[in-house]
């Protein structure tokens, strides 16, 4: 229970920041569940460019990073670069698909994480009985 307690906290104290970081990975996982190639070439110059950048960037911070920073640093990249690759030539418009249909799983995404952060948000300033 104190383990699930810790989840739902982590999520109740994000910063808006956060949240938003949150939401484009919802809208990432929801771009690549309707827009995903197994092809590896794909994959693996993402994982290639993740590398190079996410170096360059985890150089340019001041200070010792903690893990989800180094994570973030590393996957930002990878979520870039694949997110471009799967929608080349689908007539996106900057990170839209074409179509309201196309749009309403991303959307429903984020809308369901931010529902989630909300409830955990009042649950965590509920008092414990």
């Amino acid at each position: 229970m104190t383990s699930m307690r810790a989840f739902i906290g982590y999520f109740a104290r994000l910063s808006a920041g956060k949240i938003a970081l949150w939401c484009y990975l919802c809208w990432y996982l929801a771009t690549v569940a309707a827009n995903f190639d197994p092809s590896p070439s794909i994959w693996l110059s993402s994982l290639g460019i993740s590398g190079i950048i996410g170096i360059a960037l985890l150089l340019s911070v001041s200070g010792t990073p903690d893990r989800w920073q180094t994570l973030r640093l590393f996957m930002m990249p990878f979520c870039v670069s694949s997110f471009s690759s799967l929608i080349k030539g689908k007539n996106y418009v900057l990170v839209f698909p074409p179509t309201l249909r196309e749009n309403l799983l991303p959307i429903a995404c984020c809308a369901a994480f931010l529902l989630f952060t909300a409830i955990a948000n009042k649950a965590r300033i509920l008092p414990r009985s």
